[in-house]
């Protein structure tokens, strides 16, 4: 299985008609998991502005046959002026059934290696504004640390979600497993009182890229 990431800046109207257009697996041959969503910068504040204007799609195939062919579905030549990156699945913390294939155990990923990482969570609409409070200090951290090459925020309620590319795989597991950081103190609030039905915190080796988008753009090699 590999999972793609495509986001581009389309405009809000074509983006309100992309992220009505989520293709469904079944539908589209080799599509395991598909989710359209909006785009919302991190470290904004304690609630993060939404950009209807700039959409992504996140996307689990069987192969790279299927990602291929999908080239020609009308979402994805709405999204072709953008960035998109290949991933290979290395880590799953936690669960996200609607994704199937994810690996059950952790595959080897040297520290240099630039990793990707995606958080997923259906937010129980109850814990909203304590996971807001618990967020916000660490989408301000991850912004401002010097391994990261681009992060943003994904939201289609009650989905929530951050997407986040690293230099190396050193640099992102220093800012996620820092001792005192607020990412810690956020994973704490969460394990001790959850904030989600259901979430995972995925890591990928993101093995090609093309476009720009933003911050987002092709990684050296």
């Amino acid at each position: 299985m590999i999972v793609s990431i495509d986001i581009a800046k389309i405009g809000p109207r074509r983006g309100v008609r992309a992220l009505a257009s989520r293709p469904r697996a079944g539908h589209v041959e080799g599509l395991r998991y598909a989710e359209t969503v909006f785009t919302a910068p991190l470290g904004g504040g304690i609630l993060p502005k939404a950009d209807l204007g700039t959409v992504a799609l996140i996307a689990a195939w069987d192969d790279e046959a299927a990602l291929d062919r999908f080239s020609e579905h009308p979402l994805a030549r709405e999204l072709a002026g953008g960035w998109q990156a290949r991933m290979e699945p290395l880590r799953v913390s936690g669960e996200w059934p609607a994704m199937p294939g994810l690996p059950e155990r952790q595959l080897p990923v040297d520290d240099d290696e630039p990793v990707a990482v995606l958080t997923l969570g259906r937010l129980k609409p109850w814990r909203l504004r304590p996971f807001l409070r618990s967020a916000a200090p660490a989408e301000a951290a991850v912004v401002a640390e010097p391994g990261l090459v681009a992060a943003t925020g994904f939201g289609r309620p009650p989905l929530v979600s951050t997407f986040s590319l690293w230099s190396t795989a050193s640099a992102m597991r220093d800012y996620s497993y820092r001792e005192g950081g607020s990412h810690r103190a956020a994973v704490a609030a969460d394990r001790s009182q959850p904030f989600h039905r259901e979430s995972a915190f995925i890591r990928f080796r993101p093995y090609a890229t093309r476009g720009t988008c933003g911050e987002f753009g092709p990684l050296a090699g």
